[in-house]
């Protein structure tokens, strides 16, 4: 998988590859070039993707925005800023998606293999949440147990008129001789 994204970053090209034209050939945008004119030549879209957010939180905290009376100026300010973070977004979205496409119809045993292993792994995450919710419905089974067994100790009391009187007197010290 990691040769498929070779180009990824500056400087990095697969093995005897010609240089990037995009996932699709000539005219289509890849990681290292895309349309004419937006990209400098040593500018990937990881690094386009980087400074547009770091460009969303210059708007957010720049002075200008923080000692700027107009709210609409800096809200425009702040939508074109998130827009163009979302564009490149897509744009690297849409890149990893193009090189997942190329590496299914190349190498689709990779892609089984990845698929099997994240089953694999959600399967052990849905284990650990079944055990998580075993062990607790075991506590509220043996709270509840408690409570049981709480409500019958008063049943074993004795029944009648006299029951309660006879219970707080078993509980009362008995008298003190004098001397």
């Amino acid at each position: 998988m990691a040769s498929s994204m070779g180009g990824m970053f500056p400087g990095q090209q697969p093995p005897g590859s010609h240089p990037p034209t995009g996932p699709g050939g000539p005219g289509q945008p890849g990681l290292l070039t895309g349309p004419p004119g937006n990209r400098g030549a040593n500018n990937t879209l990881v690094d386009e993707l980087e400074a547009s957010f770091e460009a969303c939180f210059a708007s957010l905290v720049s002075q200008d925005y923080v000692n700027g009376t107009d709210q609409e100026e800096i809200r425009t300010g702040v939508d074109q800023c998130i827009q163009k973070f979302l564009d490149v977004a897509r744009q690297t979205e849409c890149f990893f998606l193009q090189k997942r496409l190329q590496l299914s119809v190349q190498k689709p045993e990779q892609v089984e293999k990845e698929d099997a292993s994240e089953l694999k792994n959600e399967l052990q995450r849905k284990e650990m949440l079944i055990q998580k919710h075993l062990t607790k419905i075991h506590h509220w089974q043996q709270v509840l147990e408690d409570i049981n067994v709480q409500h019958k100790k008063p049943t074993e009391l004795p029944q009648g008129p006299l029951a309660f009187l006879e219970q707080a007197s078993a509980n009362i010290p008995a008298p003190m001789k004098p001397n």
